[in-house]
């Protein structure tokens, strides 16, 4: 509870910011300090040390499940913050609202992980997707940024309207709003609350952006800023997929069978199509996206699975998917030219973002020593635990081998291909986080445990 109340208090801070400082530089220290105060205060709480108590009704409900995932949607938007401070500078001139607009969402995902209501996970997904259609059209001067603003806007209040609907089914099959009321068996089993089960299940497909829901990623992704398109690819992602997870897990969980089948259908298609899709693109952002919805479809196998592997799995997913993409796209960033070829010979003109490239590169496709590796593992034996459709594991295997063809062909033109790659500034601070994130990634690659453990305290 202390980290929703602390994250939109902060954006009320980072908003009033703006009104009396007007240096621009200003606004990542305030920010920066914010996210300091967050990972504090969520762990306080997580040790039970230190809390805000609010008598809610039992409509939140806080678990070291979801204190775990905070900590790491904390951390890694604490490197996003220093990573591309300087993006976000060059966005526009409101950059004290746009880091407040980001600290709103982290209240979002502070609710969407915690709710225990279907109205808690309606307002937690709203306030992460609101700020997002500002963001996303954040640069006013770039039509492609206004082009994808208006198309996730769109995109985001139709799925709305599904959720919303599936609520109401829901709510006239079962006369309640409490998940856990819900989880009642196949004997309750009426066609009001299969229907309700589906609404859902596509709504937060579109949020997730899974298969064939995906359609507005690629452009929203492409037109949106860089440094908004790392944000949305990561934090917002994983935070929906917890979300997702949570509400089958604990409203249809002793339904799993019934709806398995169709999760694994949606798995297929959005592992076959993010990952056949992006081999084709020729502009690294954009087979970014398209990668975005390949992870998509490894992290469906946390519903497919729902057990001890696939709830572990999607925490170390979450971070090393996290970190791998948020490092790729803030090397992304420095580029002057986004395409195959602007990563030309960047292992002569700049090696240590080569070499942290490389390493964000071979975890998103799951080499050992990364922590991609284990986040697949994880995943695909949460797959195997459960014991059915196999085929979808060796399904899962064969696509992430096609992973490796679009995602080696960025290390071979930085290493051997002739070129002059070209890069705006660098900062030493940003090289010292670049590295401090690449060497994340191979310790979660080494001991993922250090992670998985605190789910048990």
């Amino acid at each position: 509870m202390s980290s929703i109340i602390l994250s939109a208090l902060w954006g009320v801070v980072m908003m009033f910011s703006g009104i009396f400082l007007k240096k621009k530089s200003l606004a990542k220290y305030i920010a920066l300090l914010g996210m300091v105060a967050l990972l504090t205060v969520n762990f306080l709480e997580y040790y039970n040390i230190w809390y805000i108590y609010a008598d809610i009704g039992q409509m939140l409900k806080f678990t070291p499940f979801g204190q775990i995932f905070n900590a790491t949607a904390f951390a890694c938007t604490l490197l996003f913050f220093i990573l591309n401070a300087r993006e976000f500078e060059a966005i526009g001139p409101d950059v004290y609202e746009y880091y407040a607009l980001i600290f709103f969402v982290l209240c979002g995902v502070g609710i969407a992980v915690s709710f225990n209501t279907l109205l808690m996970l309606f307002l937690g997904i709203e306030i992460i997707t609101i700020p997002l259609y500002i963001l996303a059209g954040s640069d006013k001067r770039n039509l492609k940024s206004n082009e994808a603003s208006l198309k996730y806007f769109l995109m985001g209040v139709f799925s709305t309207g599904i959720m919303l609907m599936g609520i109401a089914f829901l709510y006239g099959a079962t006369g309640t709003f409490y998940i856990e009321s819900m989880n009642i068996g196949i004997a309750a089993l009426q066609p009001m609350m299969v229907i309700g089960i589906v609404l859902l299940m596509v709504a937060m497909s579109f949020k997730v952006s899974a298969a064939p829901f995906h359609f507005w990623v690629p452009d929203v992704y492409d037109g949106a800023p860089t440094a908004v398109t790392s944000f949305m690819a990561t934090i917002v992602k994983v935070a929906s997929f917890m979300a997702f997870l949570h509400l089958f897990d604990n409203a249809f969980g002793k339904m799993h069978s019934q709806w398995q089948l169709l999760i694994a259908l949606l798995t297929a298609a959005t592992l076959f199509i993010g990952n056949i899709t992006a081999v084709f693109q020729q502009s690294v952002k954009r087979m970014l996206a398209y990668s975005s919805v390949a992870h998509a479809g490894f992290m469906m196998f946390a519903l497919f699975g729902l057990n001890t592997f696939a709830r572990e799995g999607l925490i170390l997913y979450a971070a090393a998917y996290s970190l791998a993409t948020i490092g790729s796209f803030a090397v992304l960033a420095k580029m002057k030219d986004f395409s195959l070829e602007g990563f030309n010979g960047l292992g002569k003109t700049q090696p240590l973002l080569a070499l942290t490239n490389t390493v964000f590169l071979l975890s998103l496709t799951g080499i050992p020593l990364t922590a991609g590796f284990f986040a697949k593992y994880y995943m695909l034996m949460g797959a195997v635990k459960n014991g059915n459709h196999l085929w979808l594991v060796i399904f899962a295997v064969l696509m992430a081998a096609v992973s490796a063809y679009y995602y080696f062909r960025v290390i071979q033109s930085m290493y051997f291909k002739d070129g002059n790659a070209q890069v705006t500034a660098v900062s030493p601070v940003f090289r010292i986080t670049l590295c401090i994130t690449a060497a994340l990634i191979i310790l979660l690659g080494v001991f993922p445990n250090l992670l998985l453990k605190g789910l048990y305290y």
